[in-house]
């Protein structure tokens, strides 16, 4: 079992000034090497904001009681010894002066000096336990090398943190958590703030200001784990509260429970920002911007740094942003891909449009028009919006493209990416689907139809509905006829270029496993990008006799 992360900032999608958190979840257990004796006893965890999974304020558990280490003659040597108490390999390097924000409760240990030779934290010099004269404005933390130590035993690892999902603020958002490596929603009966501080807390927060029913923070997919959950307040984990193991008559989506939690100040509130009016600008001061998404301040991305590059410099070019509380959260039925994924042999002399549109692999061009054929790798897309607010394209209708060969309007040039990776992330084939009509195609029991393409009418997905892409339509495909037989994974990207604001994007790709023996495909394991623990994931994409699974 990997050590998890208290909780982690994800990268959202109104554009530069929404964050949500989310954390990581730990799979089933694994056999592996024994821990030593000394480190027995404790337990450890990163956490704190913004930060990544690998790294973070570090906080023991001793005596059933969390705690943090001061920075007091802190080295790289004592970051060497954590990330390997945390399952990582190394460490890269270690902050002070609380940069991942400041615990709480004890501080366990001050001036703590190692080698780096150490098989346990216990083993390296400090003023002993508990003794600090430091306070939480001093707490350390460390940047781990991502990378796991080989069977890393699961003997002092916290359990599986639950996430928020679908907030526009951080410490808020849509509850869930985690069970048998896969992640799924609370039902909101009995849901109250005793509950939602028990979550609070678990991601690094202080109590919860709101519990939130109703599905406030957008409706969930897939899995309810928990329902009828009752917390004192005080414990560690939301698992660690009496609660009813969901069955699917109990709940629905509907009904997902969320918090809105009370958070420390960070310094990083939003200004206002009149960005249409630049007459009393009177230089550009950035360029080269490039964010993550994570970042609290502009500062804090890579860009050019004192030399300002921009190949329009008046301050008429100067970039800006419109906030929104609300936004769409688009999701792939991943079931339905592998329910209907076939191969077509398809003669040229039908694809012409499809040329045009640049649906097919380069290849094509070269193809003895009209004879032959390509071999199309076909499946159905089901798109839902599960956010707050209706997706709607970027451009308005007065831009739509109109496509004389298939006879319609083109609203966002690349709608989804479709590609075909070998297992350690190479790009072996790919294609790309123009949304020609995004429309409400059907909807919950309760929402009604607002988007339909007839009539060169309004485009969209409204809340709580989805627009489906048949296998059978044009450029619903990717082009294999370059690809060799071997084991491949099938990914699909929706919203790839980030045109359109959502709440998260972390839940916009979709992996299946795919094995292809040059005449017959099997797609299988489907399942969106963030439905399953990282642990859980490293596994799906692992083959066997591969020796690299990264995929970029």
């Amino acid at each position: 079992m990997r050590p998890v992360s208290v909780w982690q900032w994800s990268p959202w999608g109104l554009l530069l000034c929404l964050l949500c958190s989310s954390c990581l979840g730990s799979p089933s257990p694994s056999t592996g090497p024994e821990k030593k004796a000394g480190s027995q006893g404790l337990r450890f965890r990163l956490a704190g904001f913004p930060r990544k999974p690998y790294e973070g304020r570090v906080e023991i558990q001793r005596a059933g009681e969390w705690g943090t280490i001061c920075d007091d003659d802190f080295t790289l040597q004592a970051a060497h010894i954590l990330c390997r108490e945390l399952g990582f390999t190394e460490a890269t390097g270690w902050t002070h002066s609380a940069k991942y924000g400041p615990g709480t409760g004890r501080i366990w240990l001050d001036n703590l000096s190692c080698s780096g030779t150490e098989q346990s934290v216990t083993e390296c010099a400090s003023r002993g336990w508990g003794n600090s004269d430091c306070t939480h404005d001093e707490d350390a933390g460390v940047i781990c090398k991502d990378q796991r130590l080989p069977g890393f035993s699961d003997s002092n690892v916290i359990e599986a943190r639950v996430r928020l999902k679908g907030g526009a603020h951080p410490g808020e958002g849509r509850v869930e958590v985690l069970k048998a490596s896969t992640w799924g929603t609370v039902c909101d009966r009995k849901w109250d703030l005793h509950a939602a501080s028990v979550v609070c807390r678990e991601l690094g927060f202080g109590s919860a200001r709101e519990a939130l029913s109703g599905a406030r923070m957008g409706q969930g997919m897939g899995a309810i784990h928990l329902s009828e959950v009752r917390c004192s307040g005080q414990e560690l984990s939301l698992w660690k509260c009496p609660h009813k193991n969901i069955t699917a008559e109990d709940c629905s989506h509907s009904q997902d429970a969320g918090v809105r939690c009370n958070l420390p100040y960070t310094g990083a509130e939003t200004r206002e920002t009149w960005y249409w009016d630049s007459g009393n600008i009177t230089e550009v001061v950035m360029s080269g911007v490039r964010c993550t998404g994570t970042e609290l301040s502009l500062d804090q991305c890579a860009h050019h740094g004192t030399h300002i590059t921009c190949k329009r410099t008046g301050t008429r070019f100067t970039a800006g942003v419109i906030c929104s509380e609300t936004a769409s959260d688009l999701l792939l039925h991943s079931a339905l891909v592998q329910e209907t994924a076939y191969i077509e042999d398809r003669p040229l002399h039908m694809l012409y449009c499809a040329a045009e549109e640049n649906c097919l692999a380069s290849s094509a061009r070269s193809a003895n028009w009209p004879y032959g054929h390509r071999r199309l790798l076909r499946f159905s897309s089901q798109i839902h919006n599960l956010g707050r607010a209706d997706f709607r394209p970027k451009a308005g209708r007065h831009s739509w493209v109109w496509h004389e060969c298939h006879g319609h309007y083109h609203s966002m040039d690349i709608f989804t990416h479709y590609d075909i990776l070998t297992p350690n992330g190479t790009k072996v084939a790919e294609g790309h689907k123009a949304s020609f009509c995004l429309e409400d195609t059907e909807c919950q029991e309760d929402v009604s139809k607002r988007y339909e393409c007839a009539n060169f009418g309004e485009q969209g997905i409204t809340v709580g509905c989805w627009d489906l892409y048949r296998h059978d339509i044009d450029c619903q495909w990717i082009d294999i006829t370059d690809v060799k037989p071997g084991n491949y994974i099938l990914q699909v990207v929706i919203n790839p270029n980030f045109e359109v604001a959502e709440s998260d994007f972390t839940n916009n790709a979709m992996k299946c496993n795919c094995k292809y023996d040059g005449h017959r495909i099997w797609v299988h394991n489907c399942h969106i990008g963030d439905a399953f623990s990282e642990e859980a994931n490293r596994r799906f994409e692992r083959y066997p006799g591969q020796t690299s699974n990264q995929i970029i």
